[in-house]
């Protein structure tokens, strides 16, 4: 039976990552534009802490629980989804200004929308919850939270997740600026994008707990979507942004890459 506090705190954990998408509607508060090149870097930071914390936290770990045999499956799965998600999305026009001006049935159909669109990121924050509260998790593993025990691979993805929402509200904001909005409504737009990530969350954590023979294909599924992500909308968006600036922003890009993937070396050796 899973514990309904452990529930909650993961719930909480997922809240979390998505109001760190309003984080990035925060320099609007100071400055009227955001640059090129910024943007840039912090889509090649989110784009090297995801494929870091994919491949030192979610692989590890499932192979950690088992063979390939069920990892494999789980990583085409989870590059399935969002294939998927893509061509659903290649439907509809989701942009900011649609949040802005769109009344109450079609604010239905952009969350059903986001909900598509966001779910595996929260599905990798839920699957890294999988032994929250176990006493079998080593010091080493794991670190007291409100008297919980938590462990440190849920930490540091809940953290990665989070950063990764940032340039993702900066996105959401700049177009939402152009319109005029003000930057407390820019701010809540960005986090209502980002909203389906705590329910996705409780969703995995609940389906990992209950079928821990599964963990490896979880942690498989969550880390083929991450990178998946990361190839198909992290680094193309990166690049839109870089299109004016000398050598495509490549530079920039490569840049923020190398020092999210560095952010994350630690999570190799936990």
């Amino acid at each position: 039976m899973v514990a309904v506090e452990n529930v909650v705190f993961v719930f909480v954990a997922g809240l979390l990552t998505a109001l760190a998408t309003g984080l990035g509607a925060i320099p609007f508060f100071l400055v009227d534009e955001f640059s090129d090149r910024w943007n840039v870097l912090l889509w090649g930071l989110a784009s090297g802490i995801m494929v870091a914390a994919s491949l030192f936290g979610l692989v590890r770990e499932g192979l950690a629980y088992g063979s390939p045999v069920l990892l494999v499956p789980g990583v085409l799965a989870g590059v399935g989804l969002v294939a998927v998600a893509h061509e659903l999305l290649d439907d509809f026009d989701q942009s900011p200004k649609q949040f802005e001006q769109a009344d109450f049935t079609k604010l239905l159909l952009i969350l059903g929308i986001l909900t598509v669109h966001s779910f595996p990121e929260g599905v990798a924050v839920g699957v890294s919850f999988a032994e929250l509260g176990l006493e079998a998790a080593t010091p080493e593993s794991a670190v007291g939270i409100v008297g919980v025990s938590v462990p440190l691979l849920a930490v540091f993805m809940t953290v990665a997740i989070s950063i990764h929402n940032i340039p993702e509200g900066t996105a959401i904001a700049i177009p939402l600026r152009s319109l005029g909005v003000s930057e407390w409504k820019m701010v809540w737009w960005a986090v209502f994008s980002s909203l389906p990530q705590p329910v996705g969350a409780v969703i995995a954590y609940y389906f990992v707990t209950l079928a821990k023979a599964f963990l490896p294909f979880g942690f498989g599924f969550a880390a083929g979507a991450m990178v998946y992500l990361v190839l198909t909308e992290f680094v193309p968006e990166a690049l839109e942004y870089g299109d004016g600036l000398p050598g495509g922003g490549k530079r920039e890009l490569l840049t923020g890459i190398a020092v999210g993937v560095l952010a994350m070396v630690p999570l190799a050796f936990v």
